[in-house]
């Protein structure tokens, strides 16, 4: 799975993390199942071409997560915090958003980002950053 990061200049200390990117219906299917550990400075980005309603679930994700739904310019539409793992029921927030991040569960809380804030996409594939990709 190709990689990128995302950088969060809006919270304090302008946190970065590295990503594997998502973007093909079999990676975005199989996303963070069966992962037994995830840093603080990594996690998954799903992204699709357009904005759309998104609903996850942790079928078969052993780590409890942080959701981030962004906008395709990178604004933070939504944040679930703390998904309990293993669980079937779908998560979303009533936002269309282009692209799901997913982090280890607490780091939102422990770096300050929040709803309205942007961030900056970096990706591997065309070394694009900003507005969404």
């Amino acid at each position: 799975m190709p990689r990128g990061a995302v950088v969060f200049p809006d919270a304090p200390g302008a946190p970065r993390v590295q990503v594997e990117l998502a973007r093909t219906p079999q990676h975005r299917s199989h996303g963070l199942m069966y992962r037994r550990a995830l840093s603080d400075e990594e996690g998954m980005l799903f992204s699709w071409d357009a904005e759309a309603p998104r609903s996850f679930w942790m079928h078969n994700t052993c780590l409890p997560l942080d959701m981030l739904f962004l906008a395709h310019d990178g604004t933070v539409l939504g944040v679930l915090e703390q998904v309990p793992p293993m669980n079937d029921a779908p998560r979303s927030i009533p936002c269309p958003a282009r692209h799901v991040l997913e982090l280890r569960a607490g780091w939102v809380r422990a770096h300050g980002v929040a709803p309205g804030q942007r961030v900056l996409i970096h990706t591997a594939l065309d070394g694009s950053s900003g507005d969404g990709d």
